[in-house]
């Protein structure tokens, strides 16, 4: 999301833990300013940072006296260092990095954070039938979309049925006593770019709630989950981006009550060839990245770390099997689609009970 306003819009391609992310993020929130002593009771309090290859941001609508701002930060900041130390990809003593180093196949030990993850993840992986996979990594790889670069090339069939081979979420168990994971073949890679995002802006909330703070946006490159009022008694406003190449544009500014938004799209990581466009979401069941009308979604859920997954999944299923997944579940989804002469949107009943859309 970028900032526009009282409004936050949200951008589809903050990907996690990429140290070389690109974050596209305007400086014009209405409450831009850390204060560097105790405010009054009644000020909204702003305070940002980087995590993950991008930025964080949270916005507290009214700061208890005996809250500390810096103080505050302090602890959102430890916060984020031990979610990353669990599950980054680009730290190589993470509790991730270790499980996708270890060349045995019984059960490895992690915190229980990052088993609610994986859990989360693999459930997601079921609903979206099999769309989401945090096993996909090498494929995405393979087509230079991941750390080291190099997309632009058309790959062969034979090494993408190759990468295949080492892809695949039923390869994967998780558990919670002890929280462990375990691999049935010792080369599969995790990487929780497409749902631990989400899960850092959850527990920051979270941890709002345990210190009595109830009226807050949370923001982690672009994910959101919103809590309460404004400072002014409003609700949250939270503007979705139109998938347009190298503008900012307000695609709709929603209403956010009590709910975690996520969007994702193919509008700004993608390379072209020979007048087909290739996007940074492949389909793990093909290996190929996918080609549909589908510019963007948005999806609102109880969770940020749901909502970030099945954006994802979203994005992979197209607007056709996409929308009905999300009409048959029941779920409050946004696609934005590509047509003959612009974008349309397309809303799931449920999307349109929860939000209230203005402009």
């Amino acid at each position: 999301m970028y900032p526009l306003g009282n409004h936050c819009i949200m951008s589809s391609q903050f990907k996690f833990f990429s140290l070389a992310a690109l974050v596209f993020y305007s400086s014009v929130f209405l409450y831009c300013s850390q204060p560097s002593s105790l405010p009054n009771v009644n000020d909204p309090i702003s305070l940002s940072g980087s995590t993950m290859g991008t930025y964080y941001k949270v916005t507290v609508a009214e700061l208890p006296p005996s809250i500390h701002p810096d103080e505050l930060k302090a602890a959102i900041d430890r916060l984020l260092e031990k979610t990353n130390a669990q599950m980054s990809t680009y730290i190589s003593d993470s509790e991730l990095s270790r499980f996708n180093q270890y060349r045995k196949t019984d059960w490895f030990p992690v915190s229980s954070e990052t088993a609610l993850v994986v859990e989360e993840a693999l459930n997601i992986h079921q609903l979206t039938e099999e769309a989401f996979d945090i096993t996909v990594g090498p494929l995405v790889n393979l087509w230079g979309f991941g750390p080291s670069g190099g997309k632009g090339t058309i790959l062969s069939q034979e090494k993408i049925n190759s990468t295949l081979k080492k892809v695949g979420s039923h390869h994967l168990q998780s558990r919670f006593t002890p929280p462990s994971l375990k691999k049935d073949i010792v080369d599969l890679y995790l990487d929780l770019s497409g749902i631990a995002k989400g899960f850092g802006v959850d527990h920051i909330s979270a941890y709002l709630v345990s210190i009595g703070i109830n009226d807050f946006l949370v923001d982690i490159g672009g994910e959101m989950k919103a809590r309460g009022h404004k400072n002014d008694g409003m609700l949250w406003k939270i503007a979705i981006e139109r998938p347009v190449i190298d503008k900012q544009e307000i695609q709709k500014v929603i209403t956010l009550n009590n709910k975690a938004i996520a969007t994702s799209g193919d509008y700004r990581n993608y390379f072209d060839k020979d007048g087909q466009r290739y996007s940074h979401e492949i389909n793990p069941k093909t290996g190929q990245p996918v080609q549909h009308r589908l510019a963007s979604v948005t999806v609102l859920a109880p969770s940020c770390m749901r909502a970030d997954a099945l954006a994802t999944a979203f994005m992979v299923l197209g607007p056709q099997k996409g929308y009905q997944l999300a009409e048959r579940e029941r779920l409050p989804v946004l696609f934005i689609i590509k047509g003959a002469d612009g974008f349309f949107e397309k809303a799931t009943p449920e999307f349109n009970k929860n939000i209230h859309s203005k402009g």
